[in-house]
């Protein structure tokens, strides 16, 4: 597969009154030409500022990301521009993220005419058509609009450009889940059609293992484990992702295989004050002495899987 992003060593600190907040503290990810990365973990690790890293929405305080082997952590904003054509992102909560004062079809019109891109009537039909709304919605605003159809129109404006890569940051984690089933196979039918590559963020690992071909789970900031979803799910070998997976709902309960629930003590540190050595060992129940000396690093178990661990 080829590769069309990749980044390394990638890291953003935030100033606060209480100290330096390292949100993501050096990630190495890629994502080949129409591949799914599915991006997973607690709230606060890190998945969104790492989202909006990749795209240069966040400025990285140190690392590197490539595009197409075009280095894009040195660009100025006029060059970048290029770029953000192949790089969209749909947005958690369609509402807030559309503008309530445009029609949609000035909200499909905007990004065109950023890039200069010449538009009709048909073209912006065709786009409400392609995720499955009628061409009289162009008139309309994003209050007349369900959940549901909101993100859809968010991913026609994504669209409009004709990326290459989507970051798709909980894209259904607001919907109803009578709706979130729909947008998943909308997502999936357009990688299908389009070649789309995808970062697909998510703290629902039931949905990773619906849409993504290949599992990022972070914690605190850094990956802990990396694997094909199917070996992700079959045979996950960190503690983190093992008690991740151990919380997903399953249909029948008692004809399940999989062992009981792991509960984590505690919460997630503050990523002011992030442990030493491995920032799981506060809460795993494998910890030994040496996690606190040192930070593991992330290793290859298995072809294609990876973890960061120094006890499994």
């Amino acid at each position: 597969m080829t590769e069309l992003l990749r980044t390394e060593a990638l890291a953003k600190e935030f100033r606060s009154p209480e100290g330096v907040v390292r949100a993501v503290g050096g990630v190495d990810l890629h994502v080949g030409e129409g591949e799914i990365v599915g991006l997973v973990g607690e709230s606060g690790s890190g998945k969104s500022t790492l989202g909006r890293l990749v795209l240069r929405l966040l400025e990285p305080t140190d690392g590197h990301i490539w595009f197409r082997d075009q280095e894009l952590t040195g660009l100025d904003a006029k060059a970048m521009r290029s770029y953000r054509r192949s790089m969209q992102m749909v947005f958690q909560d369609p509402y807030a993220s559309l503008n309530r004062k445009m029609t949609v079809r000035q909200i499909l019109e905007e990004p065109l005419r950023v890039h200069g891109i010449a538009w009709n009537t048909s073209r912006l039909a065709a786009l409400l058509e392609r995720v499955g709304m009628p061409e009289a919605a162009l008139q309309g605003y994003p209050h007349a609009f369900s959940g549901g159809q909101r993100q859809r129109i968010g991913i026609a404006r994504a669209l409009a450009v004709e990326p290459e890569f989507l970051v798709a940051d909980e894209p259904v984690s607001s919907l109803d889940v009578s709706v979130q089933a729909q947008v998943l196979n909308l997502l999936g039918d357009l990688r299908a059609e389009l070649g789309l590559a995808m970062l697909f963020i998510a703290h629902d690992l039931a949905v990773i293992r619906h849409i993504a071909d290949r599992v990022v789970v972070m914690y605190l900031g850094r990956v802990v484990e990396e694997a094909p979803v199917s070996r992700l799910f079959s045979e996950p070998r960190h503690p983190y992702t093992q008690a991740l997976l151990s919380a997903v709902p399953v249909p029948h309960p008692a004809a399940s295989a999989r062992g009981a629930r792991i509960v984590l003590s505690g919460d997630i540190p503050s990523p002011v004050d992030v442990p030493s050595g491995c920032a799981f060992r506060t809460r795993c129940p494998l910890v030994e002495k040496r996690c606190a000396e040192a930070t593991p690093p992330l290793e290859e178990v298995s072809a294609g899987h990876r973890r960061a661990c120094w006890v499994t």
